[in-house]
């Protein structure tokens, strides 16, 4: 009978906990999903955005998804009688002792935020962060950025990397300038070996015009007159423009009665003697 009469009196204060229990279930399912639901919004609207960069895109999702998750959790916590104003102070004493425990993770976030202030890089150009790697932007992280090089291998490199090291942007500028060398042996014709490559440069579409091409004489070898080829084309064009005028140069020449140039060693009286 006692015993029935403790349950009975308990009754109140399980019905309390189940429902504290539920409560914060709900909230944390829900919370969760709106998370999520958020950070997919502000991607998308991103996204369809002209005026926003899409490397930012991806920073602004995490903050916005762990901001309302950490809401979430101390809303659950809440809902227990737990005191959200001690969680408070103890997560800002252990955010300060975590803070100095992982210092190299905490420059990677800072330099992630200059990174995304000054923006040096952009999704979709090709940098190379010099001593590190080269390849396309895809993505700039909280804590680490995503590329792909050329060949199609995928790596990453914590900011701190990247915002401490040069960093050259190849496709940040819409001109860039080639400098082709090519060799002209002693003793044909330079001037109508300048002037077959200057007609090639005029005649190209993709060279522009402005600033204009230019071949001139750049420097001598043991058996080779190096004639320079310099153009300016559009970034989207460069390496297609320079791999055809690498192919056609030569040809060109060739046409034209130049040999290409191979290397002659004189033989020393000795040499004959011998």
């Amino acid at each position: 009978m006692e015993t029935q009469t403790a349950f009975v009196a308990s009754l109140p204060w399980l019905e309390s906990i189940a429902l504290n229990l539920l409560l914060a279930i709900l909230i944390l399912i829900i919370g969760w999903w709106l998370s999520n639901f958020l950070g997919n919004w502000i991607r998308k609207i991103a996204q369809r955005s002209p005026h926003i960069d899409f490397t930012v895109v991806p920073m602004a999702q995490a903050v916005v998804v762990w901001t309302i998750r950490i809401f979430v959790l101390i809303a659950v916590l809440a809902r227990f009688g737990v005191q959200t104003a001690s969680i408070i102070a103890v997560l800002g004493a252990a955010g300060l002792a975590i803070g100095l425990a992982l210092q190299s993770t905490l420059q990677n976030i800072a330099s992630g935020i200059m990174l995304l202030i000054l923006r040096p890089i952009r999704t979709g150009e090709f940098v190379s962060i010099v001593g590190k790697g080269d390849g396309t932007v895809l993505e700039v992280g909280l804590f680490m950025s995503q590329f792909q090089q050329a060949d199609g291998v995928k790596f990453c490199l914590p900011n701190n990397l990247i915002w401490g090291n040069p960093i050259i942007n190849y496709s940040r500028n819409d001109t860039r300038r080639m400098d082709i060398p090519l060799g002209v042996r002693y003793g044909d014709d330079l001037d109508k070996a300048i002037q077959v490559l200057t007609q090639l440069l005029e005649e190209h579409p993709a060279v522009l015009k402005d600033p204009a091409p230019l071949v001139f004489v750049s420097d001598y070898k043991e058996s080779t007159v190096v004639v320079n080829v310099r153009a300016w084309a559009s970034s989207a064009d460069f390496w297609d423009l320079r791999f055809e005028l690498n192919r056609v140069a030569l040809q060109r020449l060739q046409q034209a009665g130049l040999s290409h140039p191979v290397p002659v060693r004189a033989m020393l009286p000795e040499d004959k003697a011998a």
